[in-house]
């Protein structure tokens, strides 16, 4: 079974659930596998009073957070993965069978810390589920590394079969607990936070502007498109202040060579400390 300690790092993060029964399954699911991280992200207060079904679960249920968007809600989390029942939709990401995701979430939990210290620097891992009617919408699977599916008995006469928000939570969970033993993993250095990589992202809005690459390739600048090509080069925590030295840089010297374009934007020096 895995200890405690790594259970609290993998945090079930639910966008847009609006049904305070179906909070309360996943509550429910996470109490009996012995989760506790439970994250909210909602326009609006989900009174989680009426989540009836959160037997025994009201701890759970009493140190859930709540928040405003899907960046803030993992921007302590080194992995992202998003879950999907595939139907339809035009996936951007890596796909993976949860028998094959699960084991990855767990190794990215072996991940070295930085400083090789406090549990605010131990990696993080997040899953995210979206609402019980569309899912996870394109820009919220922007915020993923990968996607992972429950593989499901395709009926031919139907539409494609998704399952109800407790038991897919409950599936992945128990996924998870079933893993004896964590795979050992080569990385030295811990892998860059959601949060490291929406800054970055961020900046590159920035020089890309300045460059007025977004006016010749708009298809290619958007900010999802760009979090997703981030995501995809895996940065660590060591990558990440480089790169934004880096863009830094770029930018300080493109709003030097045409300062009348943005007088009131203008940089410090690029050799100031970078975040």
């Amino acid at each position: 079974m895995l200890p405690q300690e790594e259970l609290d790092r993998i945090a079930i993060v639910l966008v847009r659930a609006r049904n305070p029964n179906n909070i309360g399954a996943v509550a429910r699911a996470m109490h009996d596998f012995g989760f506790r991280n439970l994250r909210l992200v909602n326009d609006y207060s989900v009174p989680l009073e009426a989540a009836r079904s959160a037997i025994d679960a009201s701890s759970v249920l009493a140190s859930a957070r709540e928040f405003a968007s899907v960046a803030d809600a993992v921007a302590d989390c080194t992995l992202v993965a998003g879950t999907t029942a595939v139907g339809e939709r035009d996936l951007q990401h890596p796909l993976l069978a949860l028998s094959k995701a699960a084991p990855k979430i767990l190794q990215s939990l072996t991940e070295s810390p930085e400083h090789g210290g406090s549990s605010q620097s131990q990696p993080r891992a997040a899953l995210l589920f979206g609402s019980e009617k569309t899912g996870l919408s394109n820009d919220e699977l922007s915020h993923c590394n990968w996607l992972l599916t429950i593989p499901m008995y395709p009926h031919p006469d139907h539409r494609h079969p998704s399952m109800n928000l407790g038991q897919a939570v409950a599936v992945c969970l128990y996924e998870l607990v079933r893993q004896r033993e964590l795979p050992a993993t080569g990385r030295s250095a811990a892998p860059a936070t959601a949060g490291d990589l929406e800054r970055l992202t961020s900046l590159l809005e920035e020089v890309l502007e300045a460059s007025e690459y977004n006016r010749h390739h708009p298809a290619n600048s958007g900010p999802a498109d760009l979090r997703r090509r981030l995501l995809r080069l895996q940065f660590d925590r060591t990558d990440t202040p480089v790169w934004m030295g880096i863009l830094r840089q770029i930018l300080w010297k493109l709003r030097l060579a045409s300062p009348e374009d943005s007088p009131s934007r203008a940089l410090p020096s690029p050799d100031a400390p970078s975040d």
